[in-house]
């Protein structure tokens, strides 16, 4: 190989390693769906935890991902957090917001025994109506479940904030049961968010 040819091909070398050093990273991909391996809540860095395809039947309705500041592999340890979380939803079908609203609604009472409803009745009647003030959710959108601590859950779509923030760390422990109660909407999903790959 001439002298040339040797400087152009460490040149080129160089400019691809460096192309891939600002390209954004990726943890991985599901259905895909890329999935970020990092988010950031309230000033705070946190790591992909796990992720996952929910299906009903053969259809993609969303992946899922979430975030938390440190990995866990058990629900009740993630639930006793009380620092910064993420659910996302990588949202893959038009879903009418009724119906969206109402999945949600059935999962966390599915998930939540009579006295933890009751505790947070108020919050998940106001969740509901969140949902249902929208439109429709299409492919494509991206659905957020922030816990931030001292302030509540924010929820949004495509980066805006839907509804209020609720603000009792039980309600956002309610909605995390929907993926990783006891009776979670999808088994494998519950597997895969705790990082059980």
């Amino acid at each position: 190989m001439s002298f040339r040819a040797a400087f152009q091909a460490t040149l080129a070398a160089t400019v691809l390693s460096a192309a891939c050093a600002f390209a954004p990273l990726h943890a991985a991909e599901v259905g895909g769906v890329k999935i970020e391996d990092t988010a950031t809540v309230a000033g705070k860095n946190l790591v992909l935890n796990g992720y996952g395809m929910r299906q009903i039947f053969v259809v993609k309705a969303y992946a899922a991902a979430l975030y938390l500041t440190e990995k866990k592999g058990s629900a009740a340890d993630i639930q006793a957090m009380t620092t910064p979380k993420r659910v996302a939803l990588h949202i893959q079908r038009e879903i009418n917001s009724d119906e969206f609203g109402q999945l949600f609604i059935t999962s966390m009472n599915k998930n939540s025994t009579k006295e933890e409803k009751a505790k947070v009745v108020n919050q998940t009647v106001k969740f509901g109506e969140m949902f249902a003030s929208l439109e429709k959710v299409k492919k494509g959108d991206v659905v957020t479940l922030d816990w931030v601590p001292d302030k509540g859950t924010v929820s949004t779509l495509n980066g805006k904030q839907i509804g209020e923030t609720l603000p009792d760390i039980a309600f956002y422990n309610a909605v995390l049961r929907i993926w990783l109660g006891d009776s979670p909407v999808q088994n494998d999903l519950k597997r895969s968010l705790l990082g059980e790959k």
